[in-house]
């Protein structure tokens, strides 16, 4: 962004380049926390269901029927619980050993998704009663869960760096997006048709309780624990150094171990705040993805290559991104903040249904 800023014609972008940078670091430190915020928040809801079903568990697994239960505990405790876990997981700066725990993620994270893709293909009841169309809101809330989604620049860029064969990358990120496109689509579609208007915020939340899928959900969360650090990872690297920098080298480790400590904290604090695992998903989605998906990069493309003769479809197509993610961005903040001042029994960030 800021070499892109330096190279445009305008005087007054060329001189305040650097924000450029300052922008772009700032929108990935709040988005890669707002992702650890919600896997956070994912575990601690899984975590919370496990536990408090343990005396419920059997070897048949029946569909989960509407309950409404008072937790044991507050979803909080588990929030605290899992918090000096993932600061020691956070402690880790080996990418190779992140690496490994990344591959381990990625098998317990497809093993349950075999399991839940096994279970909701079973017994779907018919379609035809379900809602051709939600309300305008919900696909506000939509934008926002599906750029937090696909949302993965933070990683995407070093992932290419770190390629034996960088040339080869559209190969992999186009092969890999597809096959991710498609399993969202399937889990979504075929995750509504099962359980229609009880579907909850996550769908683990919808499996039986029985081992098998106690033990899905356990996996998933093991998955995600993993996931955390190198989510964290890339906030880690542009705050640590400028944290560093201002000490001595005697204090280096001890700065670094605090500023993580502090971060993970962070994290744990704003899902504590805002316990709402779909909305804070849009939010996040919304503010801060939306802007680094969307409305950034086809700017910048205009800036940096609109001196080069730019085709009239090239500059159309990034202005009519742009503008849709800055509609998007707008919006879609508006109607997840709308969302979380309203009482919890008003939801409709989960617009088919909450049971608790």
């Amino acid at each position: 962004m800021m070499y892109g800023l330096k190279t445009c014609q305008n005087a007054w972008l060329r001189t305040h380049s650097v924000w450029g940078r300052y922008i772009v670091s700032f929108l990935l430190i709040i988005t890669q926390l707002g992702f650890c915020s919600v896997y956070f928040m994912f575990i601690a809801d899984n975590l919370q269901q496990i536990v408090e079903e343990a005396h419920m568990v059997s070897n048949s697994c029946h569909p989960r029927k509407i309950l409404v239960l008072t937790p044991i505990l507050d979803i909080r405790f588990y929030m605290v619980t899992i918090l000096p876990f993932l600061i020691l997981l956070v402690f880790i700066q080996n990418l190779k050993l992140i690496s490994i725990f990344s591959t381990l993620a990625n098998i317990t994270t497809l093993g349950s998704m075999a399991l839940i893709f096994e279970y909701i293909v079973q017994g779907i009841p018919d379609p035809s009663n379900l809602p051709l169309m939600a309300s305008w809101e919900t696909f506000l809330l939509f934008f926002g869960t599906a750029i937090f989604t696909f949302e993965g620049v933070g990683t995407v860029l070093p992932l290419k760096n770190q390629m034996k064969h960088p040339q080869q990358f559209s190969f992999v990120l186009y092969s890999g997006m597809s096959l991710i496109i498609i399993l969202y689509v399937c889990l979504g579609t075929l995750g509504y048709m099962k359980f229609g208007s009880s579907t909850q915020a996550s769908i683990t939340l919808n499996l039986p309780i029985c081992w098998l899928y106690q033990s899905v959900k356990l996996m998933y969360s093991i998955g995600i624990f993993f996931t955390y650090a190198l989510q964290f990872h890339v906030p880690a690297e542009i705050i640590i150094p400028i944290v560093i920098s201002q000490v001595s080298e005697s204090w280096a480790l001890f700065a670094d171990l605090t500023v993580r400590t502090a971060l993970v904290c962070l994290t744990c604090v704003s899902a504590i705040l805002i316990p709402r695992l779909d909305l804070v998903i849009s939010l996040v989605g919304s503010v801060s993805s939306s802007a680094l998906a969307l409305i950034i990069p086809p700017l910048l493309e205009l800036i940096t290559f609109y001196p080069e003769d730019m085709s009239c479809v090239t500059i159309a197509k990034d202005i009519m991104i742009s503008i849709l993610g800055l509609l998007g961005c707008v919006f879609g903040t508006y109607q997840a903040l709308y969302e979380l001042i309203q009482p919890i029994d008003h939801l409709i960030a989960n617009s088919t249904g909450v049971y608790a």
